[in-house]
């Protein structure tokens, strides 16, 4: 018998860790699956597993997608999946990403499966990937599988690329400004100080005002940005508290303008993870496993979980999902009718290619409001600082 370290998902999706004997590993990964879990990593225990742990896994973002896309094209062009892997150690690309095809391409030339060579890998596939490479091959569809999920990968990418993309402006607009402006409150309007004391003028209140939070900020604005930093990062750990967490994160959801945005995109990205795997073969509960995991808002990832359990019960989703209403209304509906239709899957297909729209549309259309709006209040609170500084001097002017 041999130890065993493994890693998995249990039916309501929390994480277990812990160890366990078996004849090899084979029989270790029936054993987990016998339980009900959804195995995410497992590792002969001892010196070979640790260093198989520590290893960081190469395939990222863009890589990821590529790698998929080649491996679904050589195996659609009729080459054999070890042929295949071979011909991608060809390509170039970093040394890591090579490391990782052999070691892949070794796996498989010793007779496993992909699905069971890419699990070897830990933590560098996750568990939607493995989950899809399994139904397809499960059902003979592997390419046809590698084809979607290089799709999904894609879509994913790209989205959080144009959100990247479409922030890096306002992003150095605001520090670009309120760096002017700190530095102008803290070190140029003190300057002034001395000078309207000499000229003996009335100053008005909005001088004052502005003079008294220059010297403030340039007595205290270290000490001030340090207190900030230690609040947000307060506020960070308290965030870390799964109670907590869940308020803030259902708050969010509950805004006026920047929580229906946020229910399409999360809306988008839980019904197209779902559609996904249902479309591949994969049963409902153990998508609703991997799909809660792809949510980042926590008070969703909790109405997964207690969808599964209403699922297991004999629910329908639809109800589920309706029970407490965080995504819009329209999810819910078109859910529904794919229920009653018999065709959930590509009825959830089909709702996140509506959401993902409509949440591009929206991050657009809040990016094309802000970028004006941001430079609006940047100029007004210049105007109103060399406002301060001006109207002593064209006091003095007048009394000349």
């Amino acid at each position: 018998m041999s130890l065993f370290t493994f890693r998995a998902l249990d039916s309501q999706g929390v994480t277990q860790r812990g160890t366990l004997q078996a004849k090899d590993q084979s029989a270790a990964i029936a054993i987990l699956h016998k339980r009900g879990w959804l195995l995410l990593q497992i590792d002969a225990a001892g010196r070979q597993g640790l260093r198989h742990a520590l290893r960081r896994g190469p395939l990222t973002g863009a890589a990821l997608v590529s790698f998929t896309q080649q491996l679904a094209t050589l195996l659609g062009a009729g080459q054999p999946l070890e042929r295949s892997l071979g011909l991608l150690l060809k390509q170039p690309g970093q040394p890591q990403v090579r490391v990782l095809i052999e070691r892949i391409r070794d796996h498989v030339k010793a007779g496993k499966p992909l699905s069971a060579a890419l699990e070897e890998e830990g933590s560098t596939f996750s568990p939607l990937y493995l989950s899809m490479v399994r139904a397809g091959e499960a059902g003979g569809a592997l390419e046809s599988t590698l084809r979607q999920l290089s799709d999904y990968l894609e879509r994913s990418q790209r989205l959080r690329g144009e959100v990247i993309n479409a922030l890096i402006y306002p992003a150095f607009l605001v520090v670009g400004v309120l760096g002017s402006l700190a530095l102008l409150l803290a070190y140029v309007v003190p300057q002034f100080v001395p000078i309207f004391q000499d000229l003996d003028v009335p100053i008005p209140l909005i001088t004052e005002v502005i003079l008294a939070l220059g010297q403030f900020l340039g007595a205290y604005g270290l000490l001030l940005l340090a207190g900030s930093s230690v609040a947000l990062g307060t506020l960070a750990a308290r965030l870390r508290d799964p109670r907590r967490r869940d308020r803030y994160d259902r708050r969010l959801l509950g805004l006026r303008v920047l929580g229906p945005l946020l229910q399409r995109v999360e809306a988008a990205r839980l019904t197209r993870t779902l559609g996904t795997l249902l479309s591949n073969g994969v049963a409902l509960l153990p998508a609703l496993v991997i799909a809660r995991q792809v949510c980042t808002n926590r008070a969703l990832q909790a109405q997964v979980a207690e969808a599964a359990e209403s699922v297991k019960g004999g629910g329908t989703l639809a109800s589920a999902f309706g029970a407490q209403p965080l995504l819009p209304d329209l999810a819910l509906q078109m859910i529904d009718v794919g229920e009653q239709a018999g065709e959930l899957d590509s009825m959830l297909l089909k709702v996140a290619d509506i959401f993902d729209i409509e949440a591009r549309r929206g991050i657009e259309r809040l990016l094309a409001a802000l970028v004006p709006s941001l430079t609006v209040v940047m100029a007004l609170l210049v105007a109103v600082i060399m406002l301060a500084i001006m109207l002593p001097l064209m006091s003095l002017t007048s009394h000349i």
